[in-house]
């Protein structure tokens, strides 16, 4: 026995349940408690018909109580500290939680919810309120809770292993919402850890990396409309619009401190609304312990940055945005981890979210670790933390950064760098797996979401379900287009016609998977310059030049996407340290751009042409993509309904063309609906008087042609009003 208690004393008992509690020894009870600062315990009759006093039996606070013959009964602990006397339950009179079916799906890599069952939860037991806490360590000596419930000492609430599961568990008596805390995790080679809760709901706000307990229940949705609408939408055939957002540095308050969530809310709601934006795309809100990293490095896959306040004012957040009938899509980072102690990396001194060789466990560029997609274990958290958001956030989507970081086996490696898959090759067998796995079940599950794909390379089927051998996203960044687009409007526009097959190449796969055209916050950063920069000539070319860049984007095949402070031209790169230089818009040519951004998008809205078949060759129809000497291209964007067509006539030079022909498929009136080189816009005002009758004069193998006038750097946009 004496060994047993000096080993309690040093934290090293693996499961204290056999010796602490009330145990049957031969015809006699006893009760052993370990309180570290108490001067004295007594254990109660929880009837009160009985007082039994414990005997100090090791200095550092290790108590016995001998209760004589009997039977097991319910008890409470009074004890001493400081002089002061409390009557609690004692943590280890109460039965383990987790039902063996649960731990079971959690093994098996397929609990959908581990989130309810793991982590920390308020629960009531045989009447008693408290915490239950529950954690996976499989390869630790010791798990234990600390926080100021327990002065921080790992010795005092030693978590109960779950046979070989992997999991320890313990409730907790008489702690509450708010309570901040960690695991601390002894390794078999003795060495102490301290762990933020890798399923946690609410974070310290940084520097600071304790966890703490919060009940995400009781909040009071109101976005049932927006809820069954999604249910039914069908969004390949419907407009998507995202404005992609940064909420620390969209908009500050005037001494610079972050608005909150439901501050920014308000605002950010009446913004997007008035703006026409369908949706917003948040960088990651996971939480993540440095600004720099924008959200990319998550330490807290459950809990909505602390930054901004609680999870439920993130609810709140989410919620005005759906009674506005706006989407939520988040960034959700599951392609790496970063390395910062108290997170998930070598949790319990072992690899145990990621692989242990670095060959395959490590990215070399990030200097994060990566998840190892096979263990079941794994899976079951990712799974968990999709679910999680959809089920308990009513995200919308999904965007997954960097995918093909986590298809490829030697990305960003060189030779001997990377370790092959069971057949040779370089693909990541097991991740391919997981997504396929990830994608039945979420979309199952959550009728109307998205899951998103931010993936760099020709990897096929992205965009295909698995039963076809797809990875099973239903969206896919078009990164071809936004590079050969954004190089070709580099260009001074005397040299573009030796680049227009920039233009015209990405239409041939344009339909090969279902795409998203992004003008992201990359393209942006690190010296890329922001997109007003980007483009050449003086200033009123550039502006010039990005009216029609954006003119070419909405007239493109494909859901459309913009970083903040695009739309009014801002000069500088993005900083994330800083909001968005919104007194721009007090002079002329940023007001006008961003008046033409709200006006491409309310016209993106109205006209079914631009996205009622985004995704089908049909939609789409080339009038002349030939014309690279005068760098013009033009071509038709069509709906279901054959008379409910849009004609885009784009010259990409500064010299006006004067009774440019462009065969058209039918006699009668085309209303210039959009003209980006209107006064109004900061144009030059050439256009072509609200519209053009077609001639019958065939041109471009059609029967019919207008004779236009295509102002300088513009996009123009005609619609077919009948004859």
């Amino acid at each position: 026995m004496t060994e047993f208690i000096e080993a309690l004393v040093r934290g090293n008992i693996t499961d204290p349940s056999f010796f602490l509690g009330m145990h049957k020894e031969g015809d006699s009870l006893v009760v052993r408690v370990f309180r570290p600062f108490a001067e004295r315990v007594r254990v109660l009759s929880r009837e009160g018909d009985a007082c039994f006093e414990a005997e100090r039996v090791h200095p550092e606070g290790v108590f016995v109580a001998r209760l004589g013959m009997g039977d097991v009964f319910p008890y409470l602990l009074e004890v001493v500290e400081g002089g002061n006397a409390l009557v609690l339950p004692d943590p280890y009179s109460f039965p383990p939680l987790l039902t063996d079916f649960d731990l079971h799906l959690f093994n098996e890599g397929t609990h959908a919810r581990a989130y309810e069952k793991l982590g920390a939860h308020l629960v009531e037991v045989q009447g008693f309120l408290g915490v239950h806490f529950a954690v996976w360590a499989p390869n630790a000596l010791r798990v234990s809770v600390v926080g100021d419930f327990n002065r921080w000492d790992g010795r005092v609430h030693v978590l109960r292993p779950r046979g070989s599961s992997g999991v320890f568990e313990l409730f907790i008596p008489g702690i509450g919402e708010g309570e901040k805390y960690k695991f601390e995790i002894k390794t078999k080679e003795g060495h102490l850890l301290l762990k933020a809760d890798p399923y946690a709901f609410y974070s310290e706000v940084r520097p600071k990396t304790a966890s703490v307990v919060f009940d995400l229940s009781g909040f009071s949705w109101q976005d049932e409309e927006w809820m069954e609408r999604r249910r039914k939408m069908d969004l390949l055939s419907s407009p998507m619009n995202i404005y992609e957002v940064h909420l620390g540095s969209w908009k500050r308050k005037p001494d610079g401190s972050f608005l909150n969530y439901r501050e920014l809310a308000e605002e950010l709601v009446a913004y997007v609304k008035d703006m026409g934006y369908t949706h917003v795309e948040l960088l990651p809100v996971a939480e993540h312990p440095f600004d720099g990293s924008w959200g990319y490095h998550v330490t807290g896959y459950f809990s909505p940055t602390s930054r901004f306040g609680n999870p439920k004012d993130f609810m709140a957040f989410v919620d005005l945005f759906h009674r506005n009938g706006i989407g939520v899509i988040l960034d959700w980072v599951i392609a790496h981890f970063p390395k910062d102690a108290h997170a998930l990396g070598r949790f319990d001194g072992t690899a145990l979210y990621e692989h242990l060789d670095p060959r395959k466990g490590e990215h070399p560029h990030w200097g994060s670790y990566i998840f190892n997609y096979g263990r079941c274990e794994v899976r079951s958290f990712l799974l968990s933390n999709a679910f999680f958001w959809f089920e308990r956030f009513h995200i919308d989507a999904l965007r997954v950064d960097a995918v093909a970081s986590m298809l490829y086996l030697d990305y960003g490696r060189k030779e001997g760098e990377w370790i092959p898959n069971r057949f040779g090759g370089k693909e990541n067998l097991e991740a391919i797996d997981f997504l396929r796995f990830l994608h039945e079940r979420v979309y199952t599950a959550f009728p109307g979401i998205a899951t998103i794909a931010e993936e760099s390379t020709a990897w096929p089927g992205v965009t295909l379900p698995p039963y076809l051998g797809g990875l099973g996203f239903l969206l896919k960044w078009n990164m071809g287009w936004m590079n050969d687009v954004l190089l070709y409007m580099s260009k001074d526009p005397i040299y573009r016609k030796y680049h227009h097959t920039n233009l015209t190449f990405p239409i041939w796969y344009a339909f090969s998977e279902n795409f998203i055209l992004p003008l992201s916050h990359d393209e942006v950063v690190h010296g890329k310059r922001s997109l007003l920069e980007k483009m050449p000539g003086d200033d009123w070319q550039k502006f010039a030049n990005l009216r029609l860049l954006f003119g070419l984007m909405f007239g493109y095949p494909g859901k459309k996407l913009l970083f903040m402070g695009g739309e009014f031209g801002q000069r500088r790169e993005w900083n994330h340290d800083t909001e968005l230089d919104w007194f721009l818009l007090a002079f002329e040519p940023h007001r006008k751009l961003h008046r033409y951004v709200r006006d491409l998008n309310h016209l993106y809205l109205r006209e079914k042409a631009l996205w009622e078949l985004d995704c089908r060759h049909e939609g789409f129809e080339w009038i002349d993509c030939n014309d690279a000497e005068n760098s013009v291209i033009a071509f038709i964007r069509k709906s279901k309904d054959p008379g409910d067509f849009l004609v885009f006539v784009l010259n990409f030079t500064p010299v006006p063309r004067f009774g440019y022909r462009v065969g058209v498929p039918r006699e009668g009136f085309y209303e210039e609906i959009l003209n980006s080189d209107s006064e109004y816009y900061f144009g030059s005002n050439l256009g072509n008087f609200g519209g053009v009758k077609a001639e019958n004069i065939p041109f471009h193998g059609r029967p019919f042609s207008l004779s236009l006038v295509l102002p300088p750097l513009s996009c123009s946009i005609f619609k077919w009003r009948g004859v």
